[in-house]
C-alpha cells in the first residue's frame, strides 16, 4: 500500500515537473515537493536507481524554485518520475 501512495506522489510530482516548470507562481510548491522527494530518496538509502531518480528530481524541483531551469531538463526527470510511477502500480 505504501509503494502506491509513493507511487502516486511520483506522478503529482512528475507531472509538475513537465508541465509547469516555467511559472513562476509555483515556487513554494517546487520547494515542497523538492524537499519530499530528497527525504524520499533517503527512504532507499541510494542503494537502487529509484533513489537516485528521487534525490535528482528533488533537487531539480528545488532548484527550479529559486532559478531558472531549461524546459528539457524538467520534462527529462518528469518522464522518469512518472515512468518509476506508473512502474510502482505494476
Amino acid at each position: 500500500m505504501l509503494v502506491k501512495i509513493l507511487g502516486a506522489v511520483d506522478l503529482v510530482i512528475g507531472l509538475l515537473l513537465m508541465f509547469a516548470t516555467g511559472v513562476n507562481s509555483l515556487n513554494s510548491a517546487f520547494l515542497f515537493f523538492g524537499v519530499v522527494l530528497v527525504l524520499k530518496s533517503f527512504l532507499g538509502m541510494l542503494k537502487d536507481i529509484g533513489s537516485w531518480i528521487d534525490i535528482l528530481s528533488g533537487g531539480v524541483c528545488i532548484l527550479s524554485s529559486f532559478a531558472s531551469i531549461p524546459a528539457v531538463i524538467g520534462v527529462i526527470f518528469g518522464i522518469l518520475l512518472i515512468q518509476k510511477g506508473i512502474v510502482s502500480f505494476m
